[in-house]
């Protein structure tokens, strides 16, 4: 059932098993898993079910570190962020999991084991069921091209699987509104999580809508799901009780925010025969009614060697070098592409590419790269409140993105490596694009990827919940979504959002009788 909180009776008070803030990926995933269970539920969700400028505005907040727009990466209606979602879907690796001595503040409190069993479910939520991440075999003979065997150990292939993809909100809208133990409430702002007066168990939620109007949800138990930003944000307004914000005993709310850090235009390879190439590499293909592109991954063994962080690149096909015409010599990235090119067809093409007096043969292409990275957990990187107040008069949020010295040094150590790949397999060279390796030589961007800011751990000195993702010290309040991973890795986090989600929805079954 849905209910828009803008058309009850001011002071209305909504109870239920359990109070899901959030109907977004999260929020969504765990009512589903919910439902029939015998526990009753209440999403509170702050938008409604379309875009609407006047409830987006209250993502608006300052920004103080790397360029970075905290209400332009995120949506607030139903369905959260999944309505701009490109669809991307990858498990984490093992490592991404481990404590690792290079990596400060590293080391998930369970190992992949835990997050496996709930892989394939989550595959099947996001509509990529079954997964085949890592299946080269599979990849070959549904695309009938032979994939490169690596031969120096850095890199690997690991295969991103593309979701539709699904809009949470509207594909799952029927069947939300119809279960007899959901209720959602639309237009329902929290302004306050409010706990009793030692902390150790929440109350209530204090809701508002645009219209003025007050309203609560009691609960038994409640659950977080608002987004790595919002997450923090609402627990951090929540400062009735615990002075510096429900959860923040420790001053670790708000801090870790981790994204993947993107970058493009920093290197091209040259190819001279694409047809070394297999089209996964280059181009999202479709296969048996899905889509799959590859991606070329440092190897496990190669980052532990190396004390790396993990890192994701891929390529496309950027331009032609067409034979018989002249450099523009004026245009010193066309010329090197042709003059790298030239020098290197007799060595990375075969005889019909090989030199012919007096003539300039075919020459070839150059690829676009892109990049992702993985970002050390940085407690300087983080989400405070602002000064500035919206037009609820609640602080805004305040984000600071920063990255390392260790960021930037790790993702040139893997970009020679794909570099010194390519050269072995003598299917290409790199043209590296990098004027100052002290510094980022391009923009970087995010990928909307808001991580880290209520982190796990089952130490509550390094982690804001557990290892069950409940709140340290308070017996009945939990976080969901990828606020809570404690180390990024480099894939996409939805689909992992989605499977930890399904393993909180069985330790809910389990507490909630």
């Amino acid at each position: 059932m849905f209910t828009d909180a803008r058309n009850l009776p001011d002071r209305t008070s909504v109870e239920a098993d359990l109070a899901i803030i959030g109907g977004g990926v999260a929020g969504i995933t765990l009512a589903r898993a919910l439902a029939g269970s015998g526990i009753s539920v209440c999403v509170v969700e702050a938008g409604g079910l379309k875009p609407d400028p006047e409830v987006q505005s209250l993502y608006e907040g300052e920004n103080r570190g790397i360029d970075y727009s905290p209400s332009g990466t995120r949506l607030r209606f139903f369905g959260g962020s999944s309505n701009h979602w490109g669809g991307f879907c990858r498990p984490l690796d093992p490592i991404d999991l481990e404590q690792r001595d290079w990596v400060p503040f590293s080391g998930w409190p369970f190992t992949i084991d835990e997050l496996r069993r709930y892989y394939e479910p989550a595959a099947e939520i996001v509509e990529v069921a079954p997964g085949r991440f890592d299946d080269s075999d599979y990849w070959e003979r549904v695309t009938g091209e032979k994939l490169p065997e690596w031969v120096t150990g850095r890199m690997r292939l690991q295969f991103v699987q593309f979701s539709p993809p699904t809009r949470f909100g509207s594909r799952y809208q029927d069947e939300i509104k119809t279960a007899a133990d959901i209720r959602v409430l639309l237009n329902a702002n929290v302004t306050r999580i409010s706990a009793g007066d030692d902390a150790r168990a929440v109350e209530r939620l204090d809701i508002r809508t645009l219209n003025g109007l007050r309203h609560s949800v009691k609960a038994r138990y409640y659950v977080l799901a608002a987004g790595g930003l919002e997450n923090a944000r609402i627990l951090l307004l929540s400062n009735d009780v615990v002075q510096a914000g429900l959860g923040n005993q420790n001053d670790l709310v708000g801090r870790f925010f981790m994204e993947h850090p993107h970058l493009s235009g920093f290197a091209e390879m040259v190819v001279v025969d694409i047809g070394r190439l297999p089209k996964i590499v280059r181009e999202r293909l479709k296969a048996q009614g899905r889509f799959a592109k590859a991606a070329f991954n440092p190897t496990q063994s190669f980052l532990r060697e190396q004390r790396l962080l993990n890192a994701t690149f891929t390529m496309g096909v950027a331009g032609a070098v067409p034979a018989g015409k002249q450099p523009n010599r004026a245009d010193a990235h066309d010329a090197a592409r042709r003059d790298m090119l030239l020098a290197a067809r007799h060595f990375l093409g075969d005889e019909q590419h090989a030199a012919k007096p007096g003539q300039e043969d075919d020459v070839g292409v150059w690829l676009g790269i892109g990049a992702a990275c993985e970002q050390v957990p940085n407690p300087d990187s983080r989400v405070t409140l602002s000064a500035q107040r919206d037009v609820l008069d609640l602080a805004k949020i305040k984000l600071d993105w920063r990255l390392t010295e260790q960021d930037r040094l790790s993702f040139y150590t893997n970009l020679r490596s794909l570099a010194l790949e390519f050269g072995a397999l003598g299917i290409g060279r790199m043209r590296e694009l990098i004027a100052d390796r002290h510094d980022w030589s391009q923009p970087v961007h995010g990928g909307s990827h808001h991580m880290g800011t209520t982190r796990m751990s089952d130490d509550s000195s390094r982690g804001v919940v557990d290892g069950n993702c409940k709140v340290h010290a308070v017996d009945n309040f939990y976080v969901a979504g990828s606020s809570v991973f404690p180390t990024s890795g480099v894939s996409n986090p939805t689909l992992t959002i989605v499977a930890l989600t399904l393993r909180l929805a069985d330790h809910l079954k389990e507490r909630i009788r």
